[in-house]
């Protein structure tokens, strides 16, 4: 009779069995294996010797043999055997219970993120997808936002439709050429460090803003990448806007009158026009940006290509 991993011979009245202590000192023999042999070895152990052998290994015992035919010299291996089948039968619910583990299929899994939407206008024929953890990530780099492990739905819609308009100004940006000199790419990460820079300043330092990042989950990677893209939307912004915003003299007339004409009698400093004229036109021209900006993102989102898809609701 032969069975798997252990061969019984019945020659000179012997049991021989392959030491299987080798094989589980082996790192390359599984535990799955193991526990086959454990189950193998103790089905010879409990296979009983027929009766027309009894008698005949009762003659062939020496005087130190046991009655049961088995000789004295091997009291100490079956003693080691015996310990070895009651560890087998020790750890054979460990091994078990690795054995269900492997075989069996994960029946539920953890969801980290999902899509909330896509947005595309229409020039590529794959479309931006927005994800929860764009939105946390959005929300957690507001410096003023008092941070929320679980915002609301408003905020999360704000944030969602930030999202959106930053992919659509994007999506145009795409459509220009890039520099790709040597000297262009040193440019704009100089701009993306100053961009880091002004963005930990607003935490009010490098160690406040690794502690959002760290509760967000949000890596140093996946922060340049959002700084990546926000100093590339703003330079297209600049390249669109910003050269014609032009700000006329009565302009700058009308809100320093507008500003300053109440506090002329109050007892305090007032300015005059020169000294404030730099500062009025600087706000009226950020205001004028902010106002084209407005109506541009307005025109993507109404443009024949322009699609956003609301895949899970927030």
């Amino acid at each position: 009779m032969q069975i798997e991993n252990c061969k019984m011979k019945s020659a000179n009245s012997k049991f021989q069995i392959p030491d299987s202590s080798a094989a589980r000192r082996s790192p390359g023999v599984s535990s799955v294996l193991i526990c086959k042999e454990a189950f193998d070895l103790r089905g010879i152990r409990r296979r009983e010797i027929p009766s027309a052998n009894r008698k005949s290994n009762l003659e062939c015992s020496s005087p130190g043999s046991r009655p049961d035919g088995i000789p004295s010299a091997n009291r100490k291996w079956n003693l080691e055997f015996g310990i070895w089948n009651l560890q087998s039968l020790i750890s054979l619910p460990f091994a078990l219970c690795a054995l269900l583990l492997v075989c069996s299929p994960i029946r539920a899994q953890i969801v980290a993120d999902k899509t909330v939407a896509s947005v595309t206008n229409g020039a590529r024929a794959t479309p931006d997808l927005i994800t929860y953890s764009d939105l946390i990530w959005q929300l957690s780099l507001e410096p003023g936002r008092v941070f929320d492990a679980h915002p609301s739905s408003p905020e999360l819609n704000h944030a969602l439709t930030r999202l959106e308009n930053q992919l659509l100004i994007l999506q145009e940006a795409r459509k220009l050429p890039l520099a790709e000199t040597a000297e262009a790419r040193q440019d704009f990460e100089v701009e993306m460090k100053h961009k880091r820079d002004e963005l930990a300043q607003a935490f009010g330092g490098r160690t406040q803003l690794e502690e959002r990042m760290a509760r967000v989950g949000l890596t140093t990677e996946q922060l340049d990448a959002i700084l990546r893209d926000r100093v590339t939307i703003e330079r297209y912004l600049d390249f669109r806007f910003r050269a014609f915003a032009l700000i006329s003299p009565k302009e700058i007339n009308d809100r320093y009158e507008n500003q300053y004409r109440a506090l002329r009698n109050s007892g305090r400093i007032v300015p005059t026009l020169e000294q404030a004229r730099d500062k009025i036109e600087h706000d009226l021209t950020e205001e004028k940006i902010a106002e084209e900006i407005d109506r541009f993102v307005d025109n993507l989102r109404e443009a024949p290509g322009t699609e956003i898809v609301i895949l899970n609701p927030v």
